[in-house]
C-alpha cells in the first residue's frame, strides 16, 4: 500500500501551494491528500467567511483530525509554517506515522515575536480587533519577509494567490501566552514519532533561531536540517526539488520503506 502524505499548509495559503511537492511525491509512489484548513475555500483575494477570523488553530486541527481518523492506518503528516504546527499538534495525539516540518511555526513557550515578525505584522497588529478579525497583509511585507528568496518576479502571482487567515490563530501562534485556551500547547514527550525539520538560514518569518529551539524541544526523535540560501518559502523557492529529494530519502530511510 502506498504510504500516505497529508500536506497542510500555512497562512493564507492552499492546497494549491503543494503543487510542486504533490507532483513530487505522487511520482514516487506516495499517495498525496492535500486539504483545504477550513474557510480557506474561497477565491485568493475573495470575501473572507466572517467567522474565519475567530477560526482556532484547535478548530483546523479537529478538522485534520477528523480526515487522518477516516484514513487506514496513520499517514505522514508534512506541515509548511502554520502547518508545522498543527502537524505538532496531531503528533502528540498519536495520529502520524511520521511529521515533516518546513519552515514550521513553534508551540508554545518558544518566542515567534522576532523583530522581522513585527515589522511584518505591523499593518494587521495596529487594527482594534485584529485577534478576531480576518485579515490579509500588504504585498510589501509579504514579500520581504515571507517570500524574501523567490525571484522578484515571482512574487507577486503567489501573493495573489494567498487567501485571508485567522486573526486568532496567528494571535494564539504569537501570543501564545494570553491564550486562555493554550491552542499551542504541545506535549513533547507525547511526539514519539520519527520528526524531520528543515529551515532555510534566511528565513525572516520563522528565523533558524527559533527552528533550532523547535529541533531542541524533540531532540529524542527529530533530525534537523539547516539550508544555506533558502528563506521561508521552501516549497517553491529556487532548489525545492533537492528539499523534496531530501525528504523521500529521510522518509524511505526512518520508515524502512524501499526505493
Amino acid at each position: 500500500m502506498a504510504e500516505t502524505l497529508v500536506m497542510v499548509h500555512g497562512m493564507w495559503g492552499t492546497p494549491s501551494h503543494w503543487d510542486n511537492f504533490r507532483e513530487f511525491f505522487e511520482g514516487r509512489g506516495y499517495q498525496c491528500l492535500t486539504p483545504t484548513l477550513r474557510h480557506h475555500d474561497v477565491e485568493p483575494q475573495g470575501t473572507p467567511d466572517p467567522s474565519l477570523g475567530r477560526t482556532s488553530l484547535l478548530d483546523y486541527a479537529e478538522d485534520l483530525e477528523k480526515l487522518i481518523r477516516g484514513l487506514q492506518g496513520k499517514p505522514v503528516v508534512m506541515g509548511f509554517s502554520m502547518g508545522g504546527i498543527l502537524a505538532q499538534i496531531l503528533a502528540s495525539r498519536g495520529l502520524a506515522e511520521a511529521i515533516v516540518l518546513l519552515s514550521p511555526a513553534p508551540p508554545a513557550g518558544i518566542n515567534a515575536l522576532k523583530p522581522a515578525i513585527i515589522w511584518e505584522f505591523r499593518s494587521a497588529m495596529l487594527r482594534w480587533g485584529f485577534w478576531r478579525k480576518p485579515f490579509r497583509l500588504p504585498f510589501r511585507e509579504t514579500s520581504s519577509a515571507m517570500l524574501n528568496e523567490m525571484p522578484a518576479e515571482s512574487r507577486k502571482g503567489i501573493y495573489d494567490g494567498l487567501v485571508y487567515e485567522s486573526g486568532r490563530a496567528a494571535c494564539e501562534i504569537g501570543f501564545w501566552f494570553l491564550d486562555p485556551k493554550g491552542a499551542l500547547k504541545v506535549d513533547a514527550s507525547k511526539v514519539t514519532c520519527p520528526v524531520l525539520i528543515i529551515s532555510g538560514a534566511k528565513d525572516l518569518e520563522h528565523p533558524i533561531s527559533v527552528v533550532r529551539k523547535i529541533a531542541k524541544r524533540y531532540e529524542r526523535v527529530a533530525t534537523f536540517e539547516e539550508l544555506p540560501g533558502h528563506g521561508h518559502w521552501l516549497i517553491g523557492e529556487p532548489g525545492w526539488q533537492k528539499i523534496a529529494e531530501r525528504i523521500d530519502q529521510w522518509l524511505r530511510r526512518t520508515l524502512n520503506r524501499p526505493a
